[in-house]
């Protein structure tokens, strides 16, 4: 079964870095590509990156377009995501999730979600 498990959340100050990362355990090759996702409290969920497995394809959501930097380690099942010169309007909930298509920015195309990591980010 895949299981898509994030970590590497916590607090931040704003303009710190952090990096966050995504094993997907159980991993076949049906599985194509993860993204990542965020929401806050009393928003929606947001796109933030996606990644193939093959490397192939990349894609960034256009509210977060220089800030972050998808990468992954295909022999770990794992996925990074790098965010730079955090602010506290980046606090959420990060959620990473795998698909078998390229699913890009669209939530539906990813069948399996991971339970989230909170990251805070204080002013």
């Amino acid at each position: 079964q895949v299981q898509p498990v994030e970590s590497g959340g916590g607090l931040a100050q704003a303009g710190d870095s952090l990096k966050i990362s995504c094993v997907v355990s159980g991993r076949t090759r049906d599985e194509y590509a993860v993204g990542w996702f965020r929401q806050a409290p009393g928003k929606e969920r947001e796109f933030l990156a996606a990644i193939s497995w093959n490397g192939v394809q990349t894609l960034y959501g256009d509210a977060v377009t220089g800030q972050l930097a998808i990468s992954s380690d295909n022999a770990k099942n794992t996925v990074f995501l790098r965010m730079n010169r955090l602010r506290p309007e980046d606090t959420a909930v990060y959620f990473c999730a795998s698909a078998v298509n390229w699913g890009g920015s669209y939530v539906p195309e990813y069948q399996c979600w991971g339970q989230g990591t909170q990251v805070t980010v204080s002013a």
